[in-house]
This record gives structure tokens, sequence and C-alpha cells, in this order.
């Protein structure tokens, strides 16, 4: 798993290449909604595309994290399978309907039956490496949402320079990186993380909470702000010091939910001593968000290293995946 975090910024390269290389098949219909279906690893790459694409989009992006789709999947719908292996059997029935409502499917995935199905049936399909866990080839799969989005006109090509930059930024800083990961574990271990982020970002905070679960092998939950304010809020009320805050910032946070995060800080303190906010680098949401999620990485791999886990295993889904395959 090191290595494979190690190599975040060479899977970014690689994608890069592989969605110059994708072509859309024929398709005469216009697009008026796009639906990402997807889950965990593989999903997480949907939620996050959507947000930093929100302003540029023309047409709706939604996500799907299940068996079935909304009722407004229709011939005019780009409809996105991701599953690293292919055979996520939630991505693979949603795929079916939304074949059966005459969407046009584009299938990312690295095989497996998705593979197959784009075969038998005329679908896209956006080859990646596989052999890896779906976590940890994010990197490899993420911008593939964005070529597949720009391929079919629903946002320009700009986030191209924004990956590359990504790319530049993240090299330069990675040891500083890895620095403030090992300072941020120290502050976590023993803790159960309750992760923050603002509006916007609410898919960075998601996939630190998927790569704590996974590679720390802990429990934890996240939320965004200002939604959290109208509800969660409210539930701190008693002391725990077995909590650890975690807030993830940009200086380009508008200007209320700053405000608002330093106002919660304040009231995290009467309950908790440890509340860690860790601060975003790039000139773009694109960059911000990857600088983020790698950072998250790393917290997540010095925190199972710590714990003496094992941070690749994930036996208790193998299990699930087995009992399902006996229905």
């Amino acid at each position: 798993m090191k290595q494979l975090i190690t190599d975040f910024t060479n899977q970014l390269s690689k994608a890069i290449v592989i969605g110059n290389a994708y072509e859309p098949s024929d398709w005469s219909a216009n697009i008026s909604n796009v639906l990402i279906s997807g889950l965990g690893g593989s999903g997480i790459g949907g939620t996050i595309a959507a947000e930093v694409v929100a302003c540029e989009a023309h047409v709706p992006i939604l996500t799907n994290n299940g068996y079935f789709i909304p009722n407004f999947v229709s011939i005019n719908t780009l409809f996105l399978a991701c599953s690293y292996s292919g055979n996520t059997e939630e991505t693979v029935s949603a795929a079916k309907l939304a074949h059966q409502e005459g969407a046009k499917v584009v299938v990312i995935s690295s095989g497996g039956k998705l593979k197959e199905m784009a075969s038998e049936n005329g679908w896209d399909f956006i080859g990646i490496p596989g052999g890896q866990p779906p976590r940890a080839s994010f990197g490899l799969s993420f911008p593939e949402v964005l070529y597949a989005l720009y391929a079919h006109g629903i946002i320009s090509k700009s986030f191209e320079k924004e990956l590359e930059a990504a790319i530049k930024l993240l090299d330069v800083n990675e040891v500083a990186m890895q620095e403030e990961a090992k300072q941020v574990t120290e502050m976590l271990f023993g803790k159960i993380p309750v992760i923050y982020a603002a509006d916007g970002f609410g898919g960075v905070a998601t996939r630190f909470r998927q790569q704590i679960n996974e590679n720390s092998k802990m429990l934890c939950w996240h939320h965004v702000i200002p939604e959290m304010n109208h509800n969660e809020l409210v539930g701190w009320r008693d002391k725990n010091e077995d909590l650890a805050v975690v807030i993830f910032r940009n200086e380009t946070d508008f200007k209320n939910i700053q405000a608002r995060m330093e106002i919660n800080k304040g009231t995290f303190a009467e309950y908790t001593d440890t509340t860690v906010e860790i601060w975003s680098k790039g000139t773009s949401d694109l960059q911000r968000a990857l600088y983020l999620i790698h950072l998250g990485d790393w917290v997540s791999f010095f925190l199972g290293e710590k714990k003496g886990v094992d941070i690749t295993e994930v036996k208790v889904i193998d299990h699930l995946k087995s009992e399902l395959a006996k229905l």
C-alpha cells in the first residue's frame, strides 16, 4: 500500500494518456443529465468529479451508489459505470437498468463483467490497469470521469492543465506532506476521527473517511459545513477525549463558511482537546482536492502502520461478497 500511495502522481499521469485516447462512439441524442454510478473506492471519484465541475457543467451531474437508478434516466442520460474490478454487483445492476432506459452507457473499469457487457451491448469502455485495491487506484479512475464528461461535451478540457499542475504540486510537496501526515497521525492515534469540510469538498471528506475505515481499520464519521451547523453541531454536548476533530480547509472557502469553522472550533474545544486543521495547497479546486486526498491517504497509511494492522486486507468485505454470492 505504501508504494501504491507513493505512485499516486504516476497514476494521474497514466490516466491523462488513457483519457486522451478515449473517443466516444456516435450518439445523436442530446445529453440533459449525467448519472455516475459506483461504490467505495470506485465510486468516490464520481462524487468528487461532480463537485469539482459543478460550476462549469451545463447539465445536472448526480451520483448513484446502489442497485437501482432514478426515474429520470432516459435516452438523454450519460451514464458512467465506475467499477475498478468491473464486477461490483450494484453497479452491474444499475448499468443494466440504464441500458434498458436507452441511456448512453460508458464503463470505466479494468475489466470484469462490465467490460463483457460493454462489448455485448456496444457501450463505450475506458480501460484502466488492474490488479490493485480499488481504493489505491483513485489516481487512475478519477481522471477518466472528467475525460468522459469532456468527451460528451459536458465540460471543457481545462481540467487537464489542472491535473498536470496538481502532479507538479504533489511531487514538489511530497516529503512535506508525509511529514505533516505523520504529525496528524500522532494526534489521531487511539481516537475516533470526526471529519469536517466545506460544502463542495464533501467528497474529499468522504474519501478520507473511507481510507481511515479500510487502511487504518477504524470507525469515524464525516459531515460538511454549513449543513452540520443545522443538526450535528447540537450533538456536541458531552466531554469525550476519545474524539478527534479533523477540519479540511482551503483559503478560498466562502467567508461565511470560514467564519462558521472558527466558531465551531470553539464549540469543539469544550468537549475535546484534539482539533486538527489540514490546509490545502493549489490554485484551483481540483488541485486543492487532490492535495487533501493525497495527504489524507498518507494519514490513513501511517495510522494503520502505527496500529500494526494489515493495511491492505479487507477480509470482512470479502466475507460479505462470498455470502452474497450464495443468494
